[in-house]
């Protein structure tokens, strides 16, 4: 169904590793210093989307051996296979078709010869005409009055992305407050809940099982909430929907199933905010952006499936792979240079991380290659004055990635101009750095003496050469929003397609859950803990101690 080819064993690899031992001490300033077209060759520009590569550790031959690589591996086979309908997630047997629900053309999309926009369109016009209701005033709560606010609870990919999405597109809000709650922890839901309303509130509880233990476990709570202060079980058919498969289970929780909103085992959570995941993000932005949005999204598969590994996707994933396999990174920063997208290093650990954090590859063997990143970030300029000190002077390689936009929606005197000027000055330190020649000049021009120079002289010198990719958008819009997001999605594909990873399983969640359910019996139950390990017997033990010392 996908290729499985280990990269290891290609010509491409050891080439690689031979040109790696050339030109791992290069400098890229000095690329720049003798190539004065390095930005142009280097760089891909769009109608609204520039990315630049060129200060990356990378030389012409360095991106020829990686396409080489990927011509190997045949990485355009594996995008091609998703794009169709194979079932690429091949140990849950399963297709991964997130594109199908952005899919803007006539063409049909087939899953076991079946085609299935006819179903897509189906569940994006309930949402849309449910989201009119709602937005108008229309769709009344148990006791008649509009709702006001909208609190979406789920958990993973149930939450993040469609809560980052919010966050992002909050320019294009309209009146509704929408809320998220996650995480099982009570105090979520209880702060998420306080000052509301409950005959002006809609829940939406998101879970493809209606089985997800911390999303059922809050649903059941916000129900009961909802019992206790409206007076009656009738209220849950009105203030609270459901995105999920499990009829049965909706049913019997009291939602109406007119207001349950499906999808399908091709959808994988963390890429499921255009399905009927996002009915968050269309009630608070309405149909209208939301539709940009998958507009965003299309064109980046359309550009995808056109350009393979020539394309940004494409060219983000062969760099990755670079880092990791080459250099021995560990670790990629992610940084928004937009506080609407505060949210985005957070969705794209769970997107990145959870895709491929894997050890086994497509042959079921243990990998003997690093795969996926540790991705982490903030928004910039914040980051700046928090953990920028280690990626500039600390003893770890950091890539980073800059995200941007030229122009912004909330202009106000010179604060853009001031943001930018910071984003373009990091990517610079960041490569340039600073030789001691340079910061022993500077001590001298500020007078200090030969003693005090040599004192301080090597706690201002910046090592540079730190790899960094920029990618400036013209404005955040929900297009624009949907073709970045698609961008990192289709990095991730093509980075799995070289690694040789399964993408789009997620097994390794399980045991966590799994080991829960004994945990929690015994912390319920009270009971003697000898069947577990003696430092979870022992924490168990202690936290009913301190429950009986306070009780």
């Amino acid at each position: 169904m996908i290729p499985k080819i280990d990269p290891t064993s290609t010509l491409s690899w050891k080439r690689l590793k031979a040109h790696f031992e050339d030109v791992k001490a290069l400098q890229m300033r000095d690329l720049f210093e003798e190539d004065s077209s390095r930005f142009e060759r280097f760089s891909v520009q769009r109608e609204n989307l520039l990315l630049d590569f060129s200060k990356n550790r990378v030389t012409e031959e360095t991106m020829a051996l990686l396409r080489s690589l990927a011509q190997e591996c045949e990485v355009e086979e594996g995008i091609k296979a998703m794009f169709v309908g194979a079932a690429i997630n091949e140990t849950e047997h399963r297709a991964v078709l997130h594109s199908a629900l952005r899919n803007r053309s006539a063409s049909p999309v087939y899953v076991d010869g079946e085609n299935v926009m006819p179903a897509v369109q189906e569940v994006l016009a309930q949402m849309q005409a449910f989201a009119y209701r709602v937005i108008c005033g229309e769709h009344k709560g148990f006791t008649g009055r509009p709702i006001e606010t909208v609190v979406n609870i789920g958990i993973g990919g149930s939450d993040l992305g469609p809560y980052m999405v919010v966050e992002a597109l909050k320019h294009y809000a309209n009146r509704l407050d929408v809320r998220f709650v996650s995480n099982v922890d009570a105090t979520h839901l209880v702060e998420q809940c306080k000052g509301l309303d409950p005959e002006t509130t809609l829940f939406i509880i998101a879970s493809k099982t209606f089985t997800t233990q911390e999303t059922m476990t809050n649903a059941r709570s916000a129900r009961a909430w909802l019992i206790a202060h409206l007076g009656d079980e009738d209220c849950i058919s009105k203030q609270m929907v459901a995105l999920s498969t499990n009829r049965s289970a909706v049913e019997d929780f009291g939602i109406d199933l007119a207001h349950m909103f499906p999808f399908w085992d091709w959808v994988g959570g963390r890429y499921s905010l255009w399905s009927a995941i996002g009915l968050s993000i269309m009630l608070a932005v309405g149909p209208d952006h939301f539709e940009a949005l998958l507009e965003g999204a299309y064109e980046e598969d359309e550009r995808v499936q056109e350009e393979g590994v020539e394309s940004v996707s494409g060219i983000l994933a062969m760099l990755s792979v670079w880092y990791g396999n080459f250099f021995g990174v560990e670790t990629h920063a992610v940084l928004p240079y937009d506080q609407y997208l505060h949210r985005f290093p957070a969705f794209l650990q769970q997107a990145d991380m959870e895709s491929n954090g894997k050890a086994v590859d497509r042959n079921g063997k243990r990998t003997t290659h690093e795969t996926g990143s540790i991705i982490w970030g903030e928004p910039g300029t914040n980051g700046q004055h928090a953990f920028y000190q280690l990626i500039h002077q600390g003893t770890k390689l950091i890539p980073c990635d800059f995200i941007a936009f030229a122009q912004s929606l909330n202009p106000t005197g010179d604060h853009h101009h001031k943001l930018m000027a910071n984003c373009f000055a990091q990517g610079m330190a960041l490569m340039q750095g600073k030789d001691e020649v340079t910061v022993r000049k500077e001590l001298v021009a500020s007078g200090m003496d030969s003693v005090q120079i040599d004192a301080l002289l090597p706690y201002k010198v910046f090592k540079g050469n730190i790899p960094t990719t920029t990618l400036l958008f013209d404005r955040l819009t929900p297009r624009s929003l949907g073709q970045l997001i698609a961008i990192y999605e289709h990095k991730i594909l093509i980075e799995g397609l070289l690694l040789n990873v399964y993408s789009f399983d997620q097994w390794g969640v399980e045991l966590g859950k799994e080991l829960a359910k004994p945990v929690l019996k015994n912390i319920l139950d009270r009971t003697e803990v000898d069947d577990l390990d003696a430092s979870t017997r022992g924490l168990i033990l202690a936290m009913q101690n301190f429950t009986n010392r306070s009780s």
